[in-house]
């Protein structure tokens, strides 16, 4: 049984898990979780307004990166996989951030396409699902990016049908659009639209009328179902393969775009990282809703997963 280390870094956070492979006599995988952790290291900050890589941002994920070294070490880590999605795509000085990773883990990080990203983020949604709720549709709402995946599960392995990333997610559109502290209703509005437009690509290249489920994954949709059910605090148990109605989706939505910084950061649920984006990224969940529902896909009720892309990374070193 290896031990494997899967890292996800993206715009808005960085992951860690450390994980147990099993092999099935069927050919199949199970993952046992030795140890997850997440930090928030906002590594796309300002990403869109210079190009580059801020240098607070790469020391932040300089101390997250050492940490997770020391605890990969520590649980007999035999392979190690880190990949890098949408800010290090997009950033003038990733040879910086390379040289890092290579120093700290002995590996390079891998920059993969936003196909990719798609992908490995359905393998990891759907394996507690039953097959026979399927064709699934998966939505990774990220910091720089969204990403949708249509295909099926047969208890055994993912088959993909289509998949689109597309370059909008809660950090890029907080920067771009929702400036105000609440944001405005012309500011919503045009960020609304600019939801709509950028996501356009993906939906003519994923059908997701073909779908009979749709589950959402990634910090977002975690944290607004921990607010849907008015937990006390974040509890990953209580809202991994939760449902969210779409009224009660709508709800919360308007709830987070309406409450200013003092407010979210004063909720337990909301991780500190995501107070000043969670707006920006629950706008992009409730288009969503909306934009699958107008295209005949099933977008209610929303399955929340607590497993994703990060799953996909350990199961891809099986």
């Amino acid at each position: 049984m290896p031990r494997v280390a899967a890292i996800d870094c993206g715009t808005n956070s960085i992951r860690l898990l450390v994980a147990e492979l099993t092999h099935r006599h069927d050919g199949s995988v199970d993952l046992r979780d030795l140890h997850r952790e997440m930090r928030i290291v906002r590594l796309g900050q300002g990403v869109d307004a210079t190009g580059g890589l801020a240098p607070e941002a790469l020391e932040r994920t300089r101390e997250a990166l050492k940490a997770y070294a020391v605890a990969a070490r520590r649980k007999g880590v035999e392979r190690v996989r880190m990949v890098a999605t949408s800010a290090t795509r997009d950033a003038s000085n990733r040879d910086e951030f390379f040289s890092m990773t290579r120093e700290l883990l002995g590996t390079e990080a891998e920059v993969i396409s936003g196909d990719e990203e798609a992908r490995l983020s359905f393998a990891g949604a759907v394996g507690e699902q039953d097959p026979d709720d399927g064709p699934f549709l998966v939505v990774d709402v990220g910091g720089g990016s969204t990403e949708l995946v249509l295909g099926t599960w047969d208890g055994r392995r993912a088959d993909v049908w289509a998949a689109r990333s597309v370059d909008i997610g809660c950090v890029r559109i907080t920067e771009r659009v929702l400036r105000s502290d609440p944001p405005t209703a012309d500011e919503i509005a045009e960020a609304r639209e600019l939801v709509v437009r950028t996501l356009e690509p993906a939906f003519e290249a994923v059908d997701v009328s073909k779908a009979s489920r749709w589950i959402g994954v990634a910090g977002t949709v975690t944290t607004l179902s921990a607010l849907a059910q008015k937990l006390p605090e974040y509890d990953s148990e209580r809202t991994h393969l939760s449902t969210i109605a779409r009224t009660d989706l709508d709800t919360v939505v308007e709830e987070v775009l309406a409450a200013d910084h003092e407010t979210r950061a004063a909720n337990p649920v909301i991780h500190p990282g995501r107070v000043d984006v969670l707006g920006g990224g629950s706008l992009i969940v409730r288009t969503l809703a909306e934009e699958i529902a107008r295209r005949g896909g099933p977008a209610d009720p929303l399955v929340v997963s607590e497993h994703d892309i990060l799953d996909g990374i350990a199961l891809s070193l099986a």
